[in-house]
């Protein structure tokens, strides 16, 4: 019973660090698919499901958040 007990423990706790690392996945991809330009700002924006406020221009908004997820400062978006 006690090894049902740890076995179910351990599922559970590994679902949601599964589920953090698929979703940082989807993000770092699409900041790279728009950086390489095979997606546009806007759809950008949908895959990552930001809320495009009329004082932010498209780019910007995609600009600001990507920048986050990228080690290296250096890279311009």
């Amino acid at each position: 019973m006690k090894y049902l007990f740890v076995v179910f423990y351990l599922l559970f706790l590994i679902y949601p660090a599964e589920a953090v690392t698929t979703k940082m996945f989807k993000v770092l991809d699409t900041c790279a698919r728009y950086r390489l330009g095979e997606i546009n700002a806007n759809e950008a924006i949908e895959k990552l499901k930001l809320t495009n406020s009329p004082i932010n221009k498209p780019k910007e908004l995609v600009k600001k958040y990507c920048s986050v997820f990228t080690p290296n400062e250096k890279i311009e978006f």
